[in-house]
């Protein structure tokens, strides 16, 4: 085996190295891509819309609103 051979063999062997590599990154990236798709379904249907939320929150606030004005009135205020 001359020096010839043995560098090509040293590029076939880094070649097909880089060949792996390159293909486990890209069934990483469609991986993350499933993922990402599922999570953005899950985000969708899981969690509430800010405009719903800020409707359930009126009585509350309204609520916290009445005791505040309450507290300001109260007879044994200095």
């Amino acid at each position: 085996m001359d020096i010839e051979q043995a560098f090509l063999l040293l590029i076939g062997a880094t070649c097909g190295g880089l060949g792996w590599f390159a293909n486990q990154l890209y069934h990483a990236i469609e991986t993350l891509r499933k993922d990402l798709t599922d999570l953005e379904i899950q985000i969708g249907s899981d969690y509430v819309r800010y405009d719903r939320l800020q409707d359930m929150l009126k009585p509350i606030a309204l609520g916290i609103e009445e005791i505040k004005e309450s507290l300001k009135h109260k007879a044994d205020k200095p």
